[in-house]
C-alpha cells in the first residue's frame, strides 16, 4: 500500500537576477508553449534507484545545493511584449516534493508511477520552477529519487551534468567547490554574450548560412514513387517508432572511424545520409543536426538548454559511402558553426522562402544524443568478433507510435546503450513505411559494418 505524503525544498540566498532569455530557452519555450497539453513529451525524466538508500533530509539536503549550483532549474521563463521573452532566477523560493510511502518490493513500480505523475503534465513556465522532485521511501529511507524537468531548463547533455554534479554532491561536495573547479556557464551569463555586439554577429552569420543552405538545398527529398502516400489529413494517422539496437554497429563504427581519421559522429551522419539518398531518390540530403553547442569549457559544464539545430547539406549523397562520410566531416563543421542563433528571427525567414518556394525540404531529422564521454563498451566486454559475425545480435523493435509532428518526414536518434549503438527513429508513414524504416536502419548498419569488413582485409 503506497502513502502521500508533500515536503518542501526551501532555498535561500542563491543567485538571483532577470535578463533576456537565451537562444536556447527561446526556441525550446517557443516549441512547448504551442504544443499545449502535449508538451510533456519534451519533459525529461529520471527515476534513479539510491544505493544503499539514504535518509529523505539528506537526499533533499544534496538537491538544495543542486538548485544552488544551477540557476537554470530555479528559472521562470515571461512572455514580453510581441517579440521579446523573459528569464527570472530566483534566488529563494520553495520547491514542493512528493513522497510516496511504500514496501521496497512495491518501490520500483511506485518510481515510475510517480514519473509518470511528475512528469506527464506541462509545467507553468512563469510560476513555476521547471523541476520536480518525487522521493519513495520505505521503512524510512529513500529507495528512489524521481526527478522531472522541462526541456527549457536543460537538454539531454545538461542533464548528464546534472546527474554527475548531483552525484558528486552526495559525495560531499558543495556547490561552491564544484563551481570554483569547474566553472558552468550560467543562463544569464550566456544572454548577455549573445546580447553583445559579437553575440549579434554570430547570429547574423547563422541565419544567413541556414538561408543560403535552404535554398541550395532539394526542394523535395522523397522523389521515390514507391514511397507510400498516405493524405496528411487521415484520421488517426500515427507515426510509427522503431528502435535498431546493434552491437555490430558499436564496433564497426569505432573501426571505420579510425580508419578514416574521422569521428563515429561523422561515419554514423554520413551513412544516414547515403542511405537516405539511395532511398529516397534525391541525391543531395538535408538534415536537421541537433548541437549541443558546448565548444568552450564553461559551455561544456553548463546544465541549462543550449542544443540547437545546424542545418547540414550534403550534396552528391548517394554517390560513394566513403566519399559520403569523409565530407560530412568538413560540412559538419561548418554547419555546427552555425547552430547558435535566434530561432524565432530565423524562423520568420524560413517561412519566407517557403512562402516563395525557395526553402529546401528540412523535415528530416538527426540527433546523436550520445555523451562522448560515455562509450558502450565502458561498462561491458568489448566483443573479440568482427562485425558482421555480430549481425545476429542485432534486435530491431517498434516501441511506440506518435502523433503526427509539424515539419518531420523522419527523425533519427543516436543513443548509447551497453555493448551496442542504438538508431531510434520515428518516421511520417506518408513518406516511409514500416518497411521502409526498417530498410533504412538497417541500411546504415551495413554500410558500416561493410566498410569496416573491407578495411580489416586491406
Amino acid at each position: 500500500m503506497t502513502t502521500v505524503e508533500e515536503r518542501t525544498i526551501r532555498l535561500d540566498s542563491a543567485r538571483a537576477g532577470t535578463g533576456p532569455a537565451t537562444w536556447g530557452q527561446r526556441a525550446i519555450w517557443g516549441v512547448v508553449t504551442r504544443l499545449g497539453d502535449d508538451a510533456p513529451r519534451y519533459n525529461l525524466r529520471l527515476d534513479l534507484p539510491l544505493t544503499p538508500p539514504r535518509p529523505a533530509a539528506r537526499v533533499l539536503a544534496d538537491l538544495t545545493e543542486l538548485l544552488r549550483m544551477h540557476d537554470s532549474l530555479r528559472t521562470r521563463l515571461l512572455p514580453d511584449g510581441e517579440d521579446g521573452l523573459e528569464q527570472v532566477v530566483d534566488g529563494s523560493g520553495e520547491l514542493p516534493v512528493r513522497a510516496w510511502t511504500c514496501s521496497a518490493a512495491e518501490a520500483p513500480a511506485a518510481g515510475a508511477a510517480l514519473l509518470e505523475e511528475l512528469a506527464g503534465c506541462p509545467f507553468d513556465h512563469a510560476r513555476e520552477w521547471p523541476f520536480r522532485v518525487g522521493l519513495v521511501e520505505c521503512e524510512g529511507l529513500v529507495h528512489r529519487l524521481v526527478l522531472a524537468a522541462s526541456h527549457t531548463a536543460m537538454d539531454l547533455w545538461g542533464e548528464g551534468r546534472m546527474l554527475r554534479d548531483l552525484e558528486l554532491i552526495e559525495a560531499g561536495q558543495t556547490a561552491e567547490a564544484l563551481l570554483r573547479a569547474r566553472p558552468a556557464l550560467q543562463p544569464l551569463q550566456a544572454a548577455e554574450v549573445q546580447a553583445s555586439p559579437l553575440g549579434r554577429r554570430r547570429d547574423e552569420a547563422a541565419r544567413r548560412y541556414w538561408c543560403e543552405r535552404l535554398a541550395a538545398g532539394p526542394r523535395r527529398i522523397f522523389r521515390n514513387p514507391e514511397a507510400p502516400r498516405l493524405a496528411a489529413t487521415e484520421p488517426g494517422r500515427l507515426f510509427p517508432n522503431a528502435l535498431l539496437r546493434s552491437p555490430a554497429l558499436a564496433v564497426a563504427a569505432e573501426r571505420v572511424a579510425a580508419a578514416l581519421g574521422v569521428s563515429d559522429a561523422a561515419v554514423l551522419l554520413g551513412a544516414a545520409s547515403h542511405q537516405l539518398a539511395r532511398m529516397s531518390g534525391s541525391a543531395d540530403v538535408l538534415f536537421q543536426v541537433v548541437v549541443s553547442n558546448r565548444f568552450q569549457p564553461a559551455a561544456a559544464e553548463s546544465v541549462s538548454t543550449m542544443a540547437q539545430e545546424a542545418v547540414f547539406l550534403l550534396t552528391d549523397a548517394d554517390r560513394d559511402f566513403e566519399d559520403a562520410v569523409r565530407r560530412t566531416r568538413s560540412v559538419s563543421f561548418s554547419a555546427f558553426r552555425h547552430a547558435g542563433y535566434d530561432k524565432w528571427a530565423l524562423d520568420r525567414e524560413v517561412a519566407r522562402l517557403v512562402e516563395r518556394g525557395e526553402a529546401a525540404d528540412h523535415s528530416c531529422w538527426w540527433n546523436d544524443t550520445r555523451d562522448p564521454g560515455v562509450g558502450p563498451f565502458d561498462t561491458v566486454e568489448r566483443p573479440r568478433s568482427a562485425p558482421h559475425e555480430l549481425l545476429g545480435r542485432t534486435e530491431l523493435s517498434w516501441p511506440t507510435e506518435f502523433l503526427p509532428r509539424a515539419n518531420v518526414s523522419v527523425a533519427v536518434d543516436v543513443l548509447t546503450a551497453p555493448g551496442a549503438l542504438e538508431l531510434c527513429m520515428t518516421a511520417d508513414p506518408a513518406v516511409l513505411g514500416r518497411a521502409g524504416m526498417e530498410r533504412f536502419l538497417r541500411g546504415v548498419e551495413q554500410l558500416v559494418v561493410a566498410e569496416a569488413g573491407a578495411r580489416g582485409e586491406r
